[in-house]
């Protein structure tokens, strides 16, 4: 029973996958302008995010939705089909849940943050 439930779960992947990217792309908000200089300074603290994702979980792309709606370029990888990457996420959060996002300060320590709801609001308060 448990195989059947699994097979049943990957086939609607497989199938409803391309229509959540599509839908991902067409219904993308408008990013925020900000001046040229803020800009630069947003890139630049963005380089110590990490966004840990599945491409067709429906809370990975609410996270990407609202990351594009802050205009905000944070490395993005791959959790489900990158084993190097899933094990980094394993070790790093002791969980394999997405998405999840790797927080780096400046003295190399090292946040993990782990739900939708968790990481946009905090994304909205820092950014």
């Amino acid at each position: 029973m448990k195989s059947f439930i699994r097979l049943f779960f990957k086939t609607l992947r497989i199938v409803l996958g391309p229509f959540m990217l599509l839908w991902e792309v067409v219904s993308r908000p408008r990013g925020l302008k900000r001046e040229p200089a803020l800009q630069t300074e947003i890139d630049q603290q963005c380089k110590d995010l990490t966004l840990y994702q599945f491409r067709t979980c429906p809370f990975c792309l609410k996270v990407r939705r609202e990351m594009h709606r802050l205009s905000l370029p944070i490395e993005r990888r791959d959790a489900q089909h990158d084993e190097k990457n899933r094990a980094d996420l394993l070790i790093g959060s002791g969980l394999t849940k997405v998405p999840c996002l790797k927080i780096a300060d400046q003295s190399g320590l090292v946040q993990w943050l782990s739900g939708s709801k968790e990481i946009i609001s905090y994304l909205q308060g820092r950014f």
